[in-house]
């Protein structure tokens, strides 16, 4: 199977994605809401759209192409309104989080849509375990060879990425220990993991014959990787964010992406090796276990560094690409984050100590989607 062309998009231009949770007004479990949601959200005249995901307790929403983080944070904004007003006639709720503290597993139900009965099939339990809930964004790339530079010059900030954005400690109702528990069960697919080390879609293209030709993937679309070109929007995908529990959070760290591109595109800082991944499963691991207490081992020195340390100094080199592109007011929130160890995993436990229920959790979680709280 040959690999599609990569389309023209605009440099640097934005869409993000969003997972969300649906639950109930009773006890906050997970509700098999989302065709009920769906048929209310139709109303609505949106940006973006809204669609189902695996299982029925889920819904994802997703702005269209966006130049600025503010026109991110407008677009998810009016989608979020839209669905607070449509779970309130459902008398459910809506939240963001990598998972939901304390939901089971096997009590949810695969959505009916053909990929997804099909993963199932190809899955099982993992289908259902795969309940969990991200933010993906997406930055428009001039071209193929382009966006593989990108994609692996962006590898080196998965774990920023990942600290700045977890908010999955929990699981089944446990303290995991992990500020993002959500990236254990990615782990589980066969085609996780990192994309292989190709600087040219040529390359690129002969990797993807071959594991086509194999029958281990039909499509892009079976790669699970933390970063993976998607031709068909000229883009790259960075799949690695817990879902924020405000659109406020998703737009900084949608900005910040964008300033790294830019940053990347006008100043060339570095060329990207097979070498920088020597550390990537360690720097990976140490962001999912202790967000920004972690320990970043610099792929180009070899020297462990604070990870909070080195988002900030990141976010002194790109700050002038911030202020250009109008991304600095989040990106600024999220340094004042890294220098006091603050992200939505530290709320998430924070709360749980002070309410002693996970329920009320999930409630207070709910109230800040809703911009309150």
């Amino acid at each position: 199977m040959l690999l599609e062309p990569f389309q023209k998009s605009a440099a640097l231009s934005l869409g993000v994605e969003l997972e969300l949770q649906l639950v109930n007004t009773h006890d906050y479990d997970l509700a098999p809401y989302s065709d009920e949601m769906l048929r209310l959200m139709s109303k609505y005249e949106l940006p973006g759209s809204v669609v189902p995901e695996m299982t029925s307790s889920m819904i994802e929403i997703s702005t269209g192409v966006c130049h600025s983080s503010d026109q991110v944070l407008g677009q998810l904004s009016e989608i979020r309104d839209a669905l607070i007003k449509s779970a309130d006639r459902l008398n459910i709720a809506v939240v963001g989080g990598g998972t939901h503290p304390f939901q089971q597993w096997h009590e949810r139900r695969i959505y009916d849509k053909p990929r997804f009965r099909e993963l199932s099939d190809l899955y099982g339990y993992l289908s259902k375990q795969f309940t969990i809930f991200g933010q993906h964004v997406h930055i428009g790339c001039p071209d193929a060879d382009s966006a593989l530079l990108m994609l692996h010059r962006m590898s080196r900030y998965i774990p920023h990425f990942i600290a700045l954005s977890a908010s999955s400690p929990y699981v089944q109702g446990q303290d995991t220990q992990f500020d993002s528990a959500r990236l254990n069960s990615v782990f589980a697919f066969p085609m996780s993991g990192r994309a292989p080390f190709t600087l040219s879609w040529e390359a690129f293209g002969q990797f993807f014959e071959k594991t086509t030709r194999t029958g281990v993937v039909k499509s892009m679309k079976d790669f699970y990787w933390d970063i993976r070109p998607k031709p068909e929007y000229g883009t790259i995908e960075i799949r690695v964010f817990d879902t924020p529990l405000t659109v406020e959070r998703a737009a900084g760290l949608a900005g910040f992406v964008q300033s790294l591109a830019s940053w990347f595109i006008h100043e060339q800082p570095f060329m990207p090796q097979e070498d920088d991944y020597m550390v990537y499963t360690y720097n990976r691991f140490q962001a999912c276990r202790f967000g920004l207490d972690a320990v970043y081992v610099d792929p180009t020195t070899g020297e462990p560094i604070a990870l909070r340390e080195h988002i900030r100094l990141t976010l002194r080199q790109i700050s002038d690409h911030a202020r250009k592109l109008g991304a600095s007011y989040g990106v600024h929130i999220l340094g004042e984050d890294a220098e006091l160890g603050t992200n939505d995993a530290r709320w998430l436990r924070e709360t749980q100590q002070r309410e002693r229920l996970l329920a009320e959790v999930v409630r207070r979680a709910s109230m800040r989607f809703r911009g309150r709280g």
